[in-house]
């Protein structure tokens, strides 16, 4: 359905979606029940209303899949006009689909509240990308999602052709100031999660050049450099690779906008991650209209 995705994770997000909606699984559209028999059938268009970058687009037929079998009803029919990740213009029309018109306007708001919103992430992020182009700097996307909707953002920066960074707090050891703070230092904390967790990546945020050396110097193959200017973050870069024979990853963050990136990217980061990917990103717009 959506690729790197779990399917049952896009239905239960959907069923919830829904159930939001309708007032719960046994829930109705007061409207729609009222004023459209069951048995009328029609066919709808999505249509973008803006350029850019869609994502979700399978996320029309799972919510409609979801509808028809609560109304009990034929499947909807529906054929995708454009992919998730390719750049649409104003007027293109994105999906056809046929079938029940109870079905198809009950699910309309929920399945446009859901790829609106990823087409949203992914026009962004595509910005992003292409402001990197050629830098060999990627841009990278952070936790600071919707909750419930991580997985299906995460998607988005993928489609929109960002890189996903870790999923959450169980599958990347992430040391950030305050648990510094806390085991006392950046050795003593990189020390604790190797120990505990020998299998897990770890990566250990850093603020000065000092920090770097140190996290390196502990065994870390990885640095998130934190809201550094482009000239520490550059003596940041070439005091580590000066230090360390071995690969270690780096990535850039923090007060960063498009029209900064390049110089960012210019200092050897390998990464950039930007939150604003998935907390900022406004939606795409996008409509459904029935047609004749």
């Amino acid at each position: 359905m959506l690729p790197g995705v779990p399917d049952e994770v896009v239905r239960d997000v959907v069923r919830r979606a829904l159930d939001e909606d309708l007032g719960g699984p046994d829930g109705v559209d007061v409207t729609s029940s009222a004023t459209i028999p069951l048995e009328q059938s029609s066919r709808v268009q999505v249509v973008a209303r803006a350029d850019g970058v869609v994502a979700g687009l399978p996320l029309f037929g799972a919510v409609w899949a979801d509808v028809a079998h609560r109304l009990g009803c034929p499947p909807v029919q529906v054929r995708d006009r454009v992919s998730d990740g390719d750049r649409v213009r104003r007027d293109d029309v994105l999906v056809e689909a046929r079938g029940a018109t109870q079905a198809l306007l009950v699910g309309e708001r929920t399945a446009l509240n859901l790829v609106c919103r990823l087409s949203g992430v992914a026009t962004h992020t595509r910005r992003w990308a292409d402001a990197l182009q050629g830098t060999g700097t990627t841009v990278l996307d952070t936790r600071k999602t919707t909750p419930g909707l991580r997985a299906l953002e995460k998607y988005a920066v993928r489609a929109g052709g960002g890189t996903n960074k870790r999923m959450g707090l169980h599958d990347v050891a992430m040391i950030k100031d305050n648990h510094k703070l806390a085991a006392g230092s950046v050795t003593a904390a990189y020390d604790a999660v190797r120990a505990r967790y020998p299998d897990v990546d770890v990566q250990v945020e850093v603020t000065t050049v000092d920090e770097a050396l140190e996290a390196v110097a502990a065994g870390a193959r990885f640095l998130l450099c934190d809201n550094m200017t482009p000239e520490l973050l550059r003596a940041t870069v070439e005091a580590v690779r000066a230090a360390v024979p071995e690969r270690v990853e780096i990535e850039g963050t923090g007060n960063l906008t498009l029209e900064r990136v390049r110089a960012y990217a210019e200092t050897g980061v390998d990464y950039l991650s930007v939150g604003g990917l998935t907390h900022s990103s406004p939606i795409l717009d996008i409509a459904l209209d029935l047609v004749p």
